[in-house]
C-alpha cells in the first residue's frame, strides 16, 4: 500500500488516517488504544501504521501520556562487566515499547549518584533500574523516595522493592553436578572473598553435592589468585583434585594457565569449570573454558519489562526474582560443548 503519493518526507498520522478511512482523532485513539471503537478498527488502523513506517513522535505521545518515554539505568560497575550485558537486555526488551535507556554511571560517589538521579528525574524519565557490580550491596544513593519506579537489577535493593539477580547457588550445581557426571571425584573449588554473598552462596551449593570432604580456597577474584591457588593445591600432601571449580572465569583462567605449566592436561588430567561466562576470558582460555553463564541478558530484558509495568501503573509484587544460570560447555571439562 502506498499512501504517500510518491511524496518524500516523515509519514504523519493524517497519512494513517486517510489510507485507513477513518478520522485522525480515530486514528490517535486507536494507536494510543484509548476511546471507544470496534476492535476491527483499531486493528486496521494499527496495521495501516505498520505497513507504511508510522513511527509517532516520542514529544506527542509523552503529551499524550504524561510519559517521556525514558528509563534511567544507575550503575556503580564502571567497568560494565555486569552492566552492559544488562543494558543489551533491557535495550531489546523496551525497544519495541518504543523506550530508550539513558545510562548514569556513579562510581561509588554518593554525591555523584545524586546529581545523576536528580538529572533523570529532570528528564523525566519514566523509572529507574538500579545496578551494580555485587549482589550484597546498595548504590551509593538513596533510591527509595523517588517519584518514580525503581527496579533493582544485580544489586541490593530497598525494602520492599523488585530485585532480580541471578541464582548462585543453582549455577554452581550445575558445575559441581556437571563434573560429577563426567567422572571426576576429586573436585576443589578455587573462588573468591569469602566475605561476598555470592562465594557463600556458590560454596554452599558446592557442599551439597560434593560434601565435607569437598576442599575450598578463598582468594581474589583475580588470573593471579586461579595460578597460585594451583601452586598451593600442588605443593601440598594428598591426593590431587581432578577438578577445579573456580569462582570466576578469570580465576579459572590463571588455573588453567597454572596446570600448563606443570605439564598437567586439561581435560584429561584435571577439568576445569568457571563462573561468569565472560565471553572475551573464556573463549580465549586454552583450551576454551566450560563456565556458568548468570544470564545478566535474561535478567536485564525481565528487569526492563518490570519497570515499564510500574510505569504505565500496572501491579507487580516486590520481592526478589531469582534467575536460573545456564552452564556452558566447552573443552575446558570434556562432554560436547553447548552455546
Amino acid at each position: 500500500m502506498d499512501i504517500a503519493g510518491g511524496k518524500k518526507g516523515r509519514t504523519t498520522i493524517h497519512d494513517v488516517a486517510a489510507a485507513a478511512g477513518v478520522s485522525i482523532s480515530t486514528a490517535s485513539k486507536a494507536l494510543n488504544d484509548t476511546g471507544r471503537m470496534s476492535a476491527e478498527t483499531r486493528e486496521r488502523v494499527k496495521r495501516v501504521a505498520g505497513d507504511v513506517g508510522f513511527r509517532p513522535n516520542a514529544l506527542a505521545r509523552g503529551l499524550l501520556s504524561k510519559r517521556s518515554f525514558t528509563i534511567g539505568l544507575l550503575t556503580n560497575d564502571t567497568y560494565g562487566r555486569f552492566t552492559l550485558p544488562l543494558m543489551a537486555g533491557i535495550s531489546e526488551a523496551l525497544v519495541d515499547h518504543g523506550v530508550s535507556v539513558f545510562l548514569c554511571a556513579i562510581e561509588d560517589d554518593p554525591a555523584l549518584g545524586q546529581v545523576h538521579v536528580e538529572a533523570m528525574l529532570e528528564k523525566q524519565v519514566d523509572g529507574i533500574i538500579a545496578s551494580g557490580k555485587r549482589l550484597d550491596r546498595q548504590l551509593p544513593v538513596d533510591l527509595s523516595n523517588v517519584p518514580v519506579p525503581v527496579v533493582y537489577a544485580f544489586t541490593e535493593g530497598a525494602p520492599d522493592s523488585v530485585t532480580f539477580r541471578s541464582d548462585d547457588a543453582q549455577g554452581a550445581r550445575l558445575a559441581v553436578e556437571w563434573l560429577v557426571k563426567t567422572g571426576r571425584r576429586r573436585i576443589a573449588h578455587v573462588t573468591g572473598p569469602e566475605s561476598f554473598f555470592s562465594v557463600r552462596e556458590r560454596t554452599g551449593a558446592y557442599r551439597d553435592v560434593i560434601g565435607d570432604k569437598g576442599l575450598v580456597l578463598y582468594g581474589q577474584w583475580a588470573e593471579a589468585w586461579g595460578h597460585e591457588a594451583v601452586a598451593e593445591i600442588w605443593a601440598g600432601q594428598g591426593e590431587r583434585p581432578d577438578a577445579l571449580f573456580c569462582g570466576n572465569d578469570q580465576i579459572a583462567r590463571g588455573a588453567v594457565d597454572a596446570l600448563r605449566e606443570r605439564g598437567i592436561r586439561v581435560p584429561e588430567d584435571v577439568s576445569v569449570v568457571g563462573f561468569d561466562n565472560w565471553e572475551i576470558v573464556a573463549a580465549q582460555t586454552r583450551p576454551p573454558l566450560t563456565s556458568v553463564d548468570m544470564e545478566l541478558k535474561e535478567l536485564g530484558r525481565q528487569a526492563g519489562l518490570t519497570v515499564l509495568a510500574l510505569a504505565e501503573g500496572r501491579a507487580v509484587e516486590a520481592g526478589v526474582r531469582k534467575l536460573p544460570c545456564r552452564l556452558v560447555v566447552r573443552q575446558s571439562c570434556g562432554g560436547s560443548p553447548t552455546g
